[in-house]
């Protein structure tokens, strides 16, 4: 099956608990591509790409987090993937 993308929205306490540097080391071991961006509002964007397996792996992840992490939400949308990322970063 080809790989999709998933934009996720983290709501919590998911800043300034190493929530998108987490995100970025589980990604990487998972194998899913993307990036991991803090939003104005408190939030936390996740990009990922990868195959329908290791997004559910990745998102079910999410709902946890890193352990200082207080995840209250994660909205997540899907799509088709560009194939425009080669890692996953921290922006």
């Amino acid at each position: 099956m080809s790989n999709q993308r998933q934009t996720m929205l983290i709501s919590g306490k998911v800043q300034g608990v190493y929530y998108r540097a987490s995100a970025a080391e589980k990604a990487q071991q998972i194998g899913v591509t993307g990036y991991a961006q803090n939003l104005s509002d408190g939030r936390v964007k996740l990009v990922a790409e990868g195959s329908p397996a290791q997004l559910t792996s990745f998102r079910q992840w999410c709902h946890d987090g890193p352990p200082a992490a207080e995840v209250d939400m994660v909205n997540a949308t899907e799509g088709a993937a560009t194939g425009e990322f080669t890692g996953f970063e921290v922006r």
